[in-house]
C-alpha cells in the first residue's frame, strides 16, 4: 500500500509543500502540496523529480551509508561503527582544545540544515566548547540581506510576504533571476501580472535573464553598481518632490546624512557609473516612488558583494524615504537562496550571532544566552566568518574542522586556499548525505547524514513561515540525523572536557525545537504562540508569541521598528566600485549564478540525467562580438584565468550578456568539470576563479564579480565518449570516468537521461581534450566503463594520426540504435552521432558512415537541440517546427504551442523561454 507524507521541498528558499508517496519503505513519487501557502500545489522541475533523486539505485551509487574513516590522507576510506566514529571525534577535538584553546577549532554548517540540526550545533560550540568559530555556507548568500536589515529596520526579519505580490503595483526586482532561482515564487508574479495587467515590472540585471521577460523595464547596469543607482534615484525623487517627508520625520532618523551624500549622485553621474541612459533612471525612480505600492525583490546579485550591505541598505532607504513599507503590496523583501538559510539565522548559526537574533557583540545578549544554556559565559570574541574560517585553518591556526551538509571544496571561492586549508588540518571531519563530493575526498572522518525524505523537523521560508518537514521513509544505510550526531558527539566532548553531559539531553527533534522556541520569548521573532501540534495542521508565520492565534504576515505596519527608539535608520554609505577592477590584463567581468533545473553543487540534481536536457554541459557564455574579437566559435575551448586561477572550459554566445561580461554557472565544480593545468596542477572548478574579497560588515565574498581573461585554448586533440548505461551502474561509470580522464588538461562529464514524463534511462557523457593523444590504454579503458569492449563494437583505430572510432549498436526487430559512442581525434561528426544515440533514432541504415569523420548530417538526422521543456522533454527543434506553422497573436501562438506540445503546461519553469522563442519567430500570414 502506498503511503502519503507532506513535508518541505529541500531546494530553494521559496519553502514550497510536498506530499511524498512512499511504498514499502521506498519513495516512489512526489506531488506538490495543494494546502501549503506558499505553492498551493505547484513544483518547479527541480522540486517534481526529487523522488528520482531517492530511488534504491540513486541510494546505493551515491548515498553515504555508513561511517568512514582514512587511515592517512589520501588513503581509502574503511567502515567503521558510530560509536568508534563518534569517541575518536570527541578525542580529536578535546586533544585540540586541550593543546591549542577552544579557538582552535571550527565548525561550517549549511543552510539545508533543520533548525534543530542548527540549533544544536550551535549550543555545542558557543555553548560547550566555548568558541565563536561557527558559521554556515548562509555566508556565501545571506549575510549581506541580514546586515541590510539590521542595519536600517533593526532587525533580521523581512517584512513583506508572497501574498504581498497580489497587491503590488510596482515589482522592483534586482540582482535576482527569479524565472530560475525561484521558480514558483515566478509563477505567483506571472499569477498577479495577469490578474494586474496594469502593474509595472522593472527588472534590475546586468544580464537579460528569463525573468526580464515579464518586465516592462530592464535596467542591465554595470556590475556592482547597485548603490550608485539607488542613490541617483534618491536624488531624484528629491528633486521632483516624490519622497514622504511625513513619515520620514515621524518613523526614521538619519535622512538629512543621507540627503547630502545623494546630492552629488545626479543622473548624469548615475547614467555614466551604471552604463544605463538617463531616461531609464527616471523611469524605474517614477515607477517606485509614485506607484501605490512597490514591493522589492532581491537576491545574490545584491548579496555577493563587497557592498553587500550597502547595496541592500541602499536598496532599503528608497523604501523608507517614500513609504513604502509597512502595508499590503509594499516593502523590501529579500529571497532567501536556501531552504533553511532563515531557520539557521533564527538560531545564531552565524560566528557573529546567537539565538533568537541576538548579537554576540552585545554583552547583555551573551548573558542571557549564556543563563538559559546553564554555561558560565559565551565568549565576547566574534568567530571567524566561512572566508576567515579557511584562511585560518590554511594557516595553521584552526586545526580541527567539522562540517556539516555542504561542500566547501566546491562552492568556497578561491578554492586553492579552500584545499589548502582542508589539507594542513589535523582532523576534518565531514557529516554528509552524499559520498561523492569533492569535499568528500579531504575528509578523515565521514559520518552518514540522513537527508531528505528521511528528516524530521523544521524549516523557515522567504516569508518567515515555519513549515515541517517529515520523515516518508526510515534512514538509508546506518544514517543518522544531523541534530542526533552532533548532541552525541556533544555528550561525548563534554565528558572529556570535564563538563558533564546535561546540556544536550534531547530524545526527538520537537524536544530540540521547544528549547530553541523558549529563546525567543519577547525576541522579534517570538514564537512561544506555537508548537509541533500548531505547525502539524498547517504551516505558521513568525511572529507568533504566546496568546496569539496566527502569524503576522507583514511587519511594522504600525511604524514602530525593531530598533532601540523605534526609528529605522537610513544608512548614508557612499558608492564603491567592485573589489577588483577590470584590467588590461583581466578584461572581461565574470559573473556566476543558477541553472534553472540544478541546485548548488549538484549532489542531488546531478544525480537525474534528464536535469542536464535544458544545459548539457559546462559554458562560459560571453557577448558574440566580444566572441568575434577574440576570434572564438561555439564549442571551442577556452582559457578562463583570474588572478587565483585557470580552468579551461567551452564557450558560447550570449547576447543577454554586456560587452566585456562573461558568465558561467556556479554549480560546475570539480565533479563536473576539471583537468590539468601545464603544471599538473588539478583544475578545480569554477570556484577556482572566484575572489575571496567579501563585505567589510557581512563578510559575504564577491562572487558576482571576478576580473578574468578569456584566451583560446589551443587542444587540438579532443574526444567525445558517450552511452546508455543501467540505472544501478550509470553514476558510478560517471564517477569513475571523471577520476579516470583527470589526468587531461580538459575534462567535464555529465550524466544525460531520457526527457519527459516516464524518463527512465541514465547516460553518461565524458568530453575531454589535450595537447596530444593519450596512452590508448586510457581509451581501451573508457570504452570497457562505456560498454564499447564488446564484439558488438564497430571499430576504427589509426593510432598513428590519434584517431579512434567505436560505435555500439543494439538491435530491436529490424530496426539499430546507436547505445554507445567513442570519437577520439577528430569529433566532427559528433552532433550527428549524438542525435542518433540520444533521440534514438534509427541507424540501421547507416553501416560504416558510423565511423566516418564526416561533420554533415546524413539525411534523416536532425539533432533535437537542447530540451526547453524538462517536464514533457519537449526540444528546441520541436518548438521551432511547431512556431513555424502557428498565426495570431504572441499569445495565441503560445497558446497553440502548449495544446499541440504540452510545453509549459506543469511546472511552467521554461514558460519566459518560450516567450521569448515566440518572440523572436514571425507568425505565419
Amino acid at each position: 500500500m502506498t503511503t502519503e507524507t507532506r513535508s518541505t521541498c529541500p531546494y530553494c528558499g521559496v519553502g514550497c509543500g510536498v506530499v511524498i508517496a512512499s511504498h514499502a519503505g521506498q519513495i516512489v513519487g512526489v506531488r506538490g502540496d495543494p494546502q501549503h501557502p506558499a505553492n498551493f500545489g505547484r513544483l518547479c522541475t527541480k522540486g517534481s523529480t526529487l523522488h528520482l533523486t531517492a530511488s534504491a539505485e540513486v541510494t546505493r551509487q551515491t548515498r553515504l551509508l555508513q561511517p568512514m574513516q582514512r587511515a592517512a590522507r589520501g588513503a581509502a576510506p574503511q567502515p567503521l561503527g558510530w560509536d568508534a566514529a563518534l569517541d575518536g571525534a570527541a578525542e580529536r577535538f578535546a586533544r585540540v582544545i586541550a593543546e591549542h584553546g577552544p579557538d582552535a577549532v571550527g565548525f561550517y554548517l549549511s543552510g539545508q540544515l533543520l533548525t534543530e540540526d542548527y540549533y544544536v550545533f550551535n549550543k555545542l560550540a558557543k555553548g560547550l566548547i566555548g568558541t565563536n568559530n561557527l558559521d554556515t555556507n548562509s555566508r556565501l548568500c545571506m549575510s549581506s540581506a541580514v546586515a541590510g536589515y539590521k542595519q536600517t529596520l533593526g532587525a533580521d526579519a523581512p517584512p513583506a510576504c508572497y501574498d504581498d505580490l497580489q497587491h503590488a503595483d510596482c515589482l522592483f526586482i534586482v540582482g535576482s533571476n527569479t524565472a530560475w532561482a525561484h521558480p514558483i515564487l515566478f509563477r505567483r508574479i506571472e499569477d498577479a501580472k495577469r490578474a494586474n495587467p496594469a502593474m509595472q515590472i522593472v527588472v534590475v540585471d546586468p544580464r537579460r535573464t528569463d525573468t526580464c521577460e515579464i518586465a516592462n523595464l530592464h535596467l542591465a547596469l554595470q556590475p556592482g553598481t547597485d548603490v550608485m543607482l539607488f542613490h541617483g534615484m534618491l536624488h531624484l525623487m528629491l528633486r521632483e518632490g516624490w519622497t514622504q517627508p511625513g513619515y520620514i520625520a515621524a518613523h526614521t532618523s538619519g535622512f538629512d546624512a543621507l540627503q547630502t551624500l545623494v546630492r552629488d549622485c545626479t543622473p548624469d553621474a548615475v547614467a555614466q557609473v551604471c552604463g544605463i541612459t538617463q531616461e531609464a533612471l527616471v523611469q524605474a525612480t517614477r515607477l517606485f516612488a509614485t506607484s501605490p505600492a512597490t514591493l522589492s525583490l532581491y537576491c545574490m546579485g545584491m548579496n555577493q558583494s563587497s557592498s553587500g550591505t550597502a547595496k541592500n541598505a541602499a536598496l532599503i532607504n528608497l523604501h523608507l524615504a517614500t513609504a513604502q513599507i509597512g502595508r499590503a503590496g509594499a516593502g523590501p523583501f529579500s529571497l532567501t537562496g536556501q531552504p533553511n538559510a532563515m531557520g539557521g539565522r533564527e538560531v545564531g548559526g552565524l560566528s557573529n550571532l546567537l539565538p533568537a537574533h541576538r548579537d554576540m557583540a552585545n554583552a547583555a545578549h551573551r548573558a542571557e544566552v549564556a543563563a538559559f544554556w546553564g554555561v558560565d559565559r559565551i565568549p565576547a570574541l566574534p568567530g571567524k566568518s566561512a572566508i576567515e574560517m579557511f584562511q585560518a585553518a590554511a594557516d595553521g591556526e584552526i586545526r580541527a574542522l567539522w562540517i556539516a551538509c555542504t561542500n566547501p571544496a566546491q562552492s568556497m571561492p578561491d578554492q586553492a586556499t579552500v584545499r589548502r586549508a582542508l589539507q594542513r588540518a589535523e582532523f576534518v571531519v565531514l557529516q554528509e548525505a552524499f559520498a561523492g563530493t569533492a569535499t568528500c575526498a579531504f575528509a578523515d572522518l565521514l559520518l552518514p547524514a540522513t537527508t531528505w525524505g528521511e528528516k524530521e523537523g523544521t524549516v523557515t521560508n522567504s516569508e518567515r513561515r515555519i513549515s515541517r518537514v517529515r520523515a516518508a521513509v526510515p534512514a538509508a544505510g546506518a544514517a543518522r540525523h544531523d541534530w542526533h550526531i552532533a548532541a552525541e558527539f556533544a555528550r561525548r566532548l563534554a565528558g572529556r572536557l570535564g563538563r558533564g553531559t546535561a546540556l544536550f539531553p534531547y530524545e526527538t527533534p520537537e524536544s530540540v525545537w521547544n528549547e530553541h522556541r523558549e529563546t525567543t520569548r519577547g525576541r522579534d521573532l517570538d514564537i512561544t504562540g506555537m508548537d509541533y501540534a500548531m505547525l502539524e495542521a498547517t504551516p505558521q508565520q513568525w511572529p507568533l508569541p504566546a496568546g496569539a492565534t496566527q502569524g503576522r504576515p507583514r511587519l511594522y505596519e504600525d511604524g514602530r521598528f525593531a530598533t532601540e527608539d523605534g526609528r529605522a535608520r537610513f544608512a548614508a554609505t557612499p558608492y564603491r566600485p567592485v573589489a577588483e577592477a577590470r584590467s588590461a590584463r583581466y578584461p572581461f567581468s565574470l559573473n556566476t549564478g543558477r541553472l534553472r533545473d540544478q541546485w548548488h553543487g549538484m549532489s542531488r540534481t546531478g544525480t537525474l540525467g534528464r536535469l542536464f536536457g535544458h544545459v548539457p554541459e559546462p559554458v562560459v557564455q560571453m557577448h558574440p562580438q566580444d566572441m568575434a574579437l577574440q576570434q572564438l566559435a561555439d564549442g571551442d575551448l577556452v582559457y578562463l584565468t583570474s588572478q587565483r586561477g585557470s580552468i579551461v572550459v567551452p564557450v558560447a554566445a550570449s547576447a543577454d550578456l554586456g560587452l566585456s561580461q562573461a558568465f558561467i554557472a556556479m554549480h560546475w565544480g570539480p565533479e563536473y568539470l576539471g583537468g590539468r593545468s601545464s603544471t599538473g596542477t588539478a583544475l578545480a572548478g569554477v570556484n577556482a576563479l572566484t575572489t575571496p574579497v567579501h563585505c567589510p560588515v557581512s563578510k559575504q565574498p564577491e562572487l558576482k564579480h571576478t576580473p578574468v581573461k578569456i584566451l583560446k585554448a589551443e587542444l587540438p586533440w579532443s574526444l567525445l565518449a558517450m552511452a546508455w548505461l543501467p540505472q544501478d551502474e550509470a553514476l558510478h561509470v560517471r564517477a569513475r570516468l571523471r577520476a579516470l580522464a583527470d589526468a587531461l588538461p580538459f575534462v567535464s562529464c555529465v550524466p544525460f537521461g531520457d526527457q519527459g514524463a516516464g524518463a527512465g534511462r541514465t547516460g553518461v557523457l565524458l568530453r575531454a581534450a589535450g595537447h596530444e593523444p593519450p596512452a590508448d590504454g586510457l581509451l581501451a579503458q573508457i570504452e570497457q566503463l562505456l560498454g564499447l569492449s564488446g564484439l558488438d563494437t564497430l571499430r576504427y583505430a589509426d593510432p598513428r594520426r590519434g584517431q579512434r572510432r567505436a560505435v555500439r549498436l543494439q538491435r530491436t526487430g529490424e530496426a539499430a540504435h546507436v547505445v554507445g559512442v567513442l570519437l577520439a581525434g577528430d569529433t566532427r561528426a559528433e552532433a550527428w552521432i549524438r542525435a542518433l544515440l540520444q533521440d534514438q533514432l534509427p541507424a540501421q541504415d547507416f553501416g560504416r558512415q558510423l565511423l566516418s569523420f564526416q561533420a554533415k548530417a546524413p539525411v534523416g538526422v536532425k539533432p533535437r537541440g537542447k530540451v526547453v521543456c524538462s517536464c514533457f522533454g519537449v526540444s528546441e527543434s520541436a518548438i521551432c517546427d511547431k512556431l513555424a506553422q502557428c498565426s495570431g497573436t504572441g499569445e495565441e501562438r503560445l497558446a497553440a504551442l502548449q495544446g499541440a506540445l504540452q510545453c509549459g503546461t506543469n511546472c511552467g519553469s521554461c514558460v519566459p523561454e518560450l516567450k521569448r522563442m515566440v518572440r523572436a519567430t514571425e507568425p505565419v500570414a
